[in-house]
């Protein structure tokens, strides 16, 4: 009877592994011609980097033990979270047409120079490019005159974006370090 058991449960199982799906588990890709023709668009704009006032649009959110004495608005190994509008013109009152987020770091040591390194999405709120962005992420050496940062993303109208943008101090605050930048950006995009 035992036997017959046995058998009867190696049967049972034989058959209940013959009926189970194979599973084909192999890598699969597939490459497809680029039918997507590039853009080119080039983008001017002012950002207002606020770090003073009672609504600043950067505050900082990380520093370093070392620069615990340190006095300057942006000591080394400080990290900054922003919000900064991004605006038509060098004005105040000028028109508000996105804001860039993002952190930056304070990269710099060196006496006398001051360097970041940004992670920022630039973001457009309104006009021809409202809801698209594209992204920063790039060494900027504040003390350069003409500065140039990489473009390595984007998303909406400048998806798959990349290129460069190239930067000049238009206003520097030493003190509390608001800063107005105006921005040239060349996007290669689909």
């Amino acid at each position: 009877m035992e036997g017959k058991l046995l058998i009867l449960g190696l049967a049972l199982i034989l058959i209940s592994i013959a009926t189970i799906p194979i599973a084909h588990c192999a890598y699969h890709s597939e490459t497809l011609p680029n039918v997507m023709k590039e853009k080119i668009t080039n983008l001017h704009f002012f950002l207002f980097d606020i770090l003073s006032g009672s609504k600043p649009s950067a505050v900082e959110v990380a520093r370093a033990n070392i620069s615990k004495g340190d006095t300057s608005p942006t000591p080394f190994g400080s990290l900054f979270a922003i919000d900064d509008p991004i605006r038509e013109g060098p004005e105040a009152s000028s028109k508000v047409i996105g804001n860039a987020q993002g952190l930056f770091v304070s990269s710099s040591s060196q006496p006398g120079t001051l360097g970041l390194v940004m992670y920022v999405d630039f973001g457009f709120t309104t006009g021809k490019f409202n809801g698209s962005s594209f992204t920063v992420a790039s060494r900027n050496p504040i003390t350069e005159g003409e500065r140039e940062l990489a473009i390595v993303g984007g998303r909406g109208k400048f998806r798959m974006a990349r290129g460069f943008a190239k930067l000049n101090t238009y206003f520097f605050n030493t003190t509390n370090g608001d800063a107005i930048i105006e921005y040239n950006v060349t996007l290669i995009h689909y």
